[in-house]
């Protein structure tokens, strides 16, 4: 990525609160874990110019970096919006994989049509620590074909998501981070300097953090 994607892509979606930060009212995940931070990136998909401007520079991320895949697979179900748009504006076949198969019907657990052998990038809405990514890209590989790799709108930038990633061999970009994040929003003022301190806290530990009150 280019050093200056980061900051602008954190800028949209901090101007469009895909992204938001509560530090001194945090949210509760599904996991259980307190978070000052929660973002929600299928929220661009209202508003055309933010959500144009992310397919194109993914599009163009996946082209320079991979060459033109064979088939674009969206993890379910928040990237299937962003990656029907990257498989339209590429001009590519598009499957999306769910965490798990049907019970019924098919029983299918990735939807369309990936043909054995064929080289597939993975699009994924965000990374936490990437294990339903994996998932997906772990079905991906049971259909014979070729991972090339994942590129995500953003990720937390945990630990446990880059051994995650490492320990599958799957090569893993995003737009933006976390740290990007946290320059942008300081720069916007969105945050102020001790908000900074709890999210860079809250970061370095998200299992165990528990909000100042």
């Amino acid at each position: 990525m280019t050093n200056t994607l980061p900051r602008q892509a954190a800028k949209v979606l901090l101007q469009v609160n895909a992204i938001k930060l509560k530090p001194q009212d945090p949210f509760t995940w599904a996991s259980g874990w307190k978070s000052p931070i929660y973002c929600d990136n299928r929220i661009v998909l209202s508003f055309p110019p933010i959500r144009n401007y992310i397919r194109e520079e993914m599009s163009k991320f996946i082209e320079q970096h991979y060459g033109k895949p064979d088939v674009i697979a969206g993890v379910a179900t928040g990237a299937i919006g962003i990656g029907m748009l990257v498989a339209e504006y590429m001009g590519l076949p598009f499957v999306y994989v769910r965490p798990e198969a049907k019970s019924h019907g098919r029983q299918n657990q990735i939807e369309g049509f990936p043909e054995s052998g064929q080289n597939v990038v993975v699009i994924e809405d965000l990374i936490s620590t990437g294990k339903s990514s994996l998932n997906a890209v772990r079905a991906l590989k049971k259909a014979n074909v070729n991972v090339k790799g994942m590129v995500a709108i953003f990720t937390y930038s945990f630990d446990i998501a880059k051994q995650n990633f490492q320990a599958e061999n799957i090569e893993l970009n995003t737009l933006s981070n976390y740290e990007n994040l946290l320059l942008e929003a300081v720069e916007a003022n969105y945050i102020t300097q001790e908000q900074l301190e709890t999210l860079a806290d809250w970061n370095a530990n998200p299992a165990e953090w528990n909000p100042k009150i």
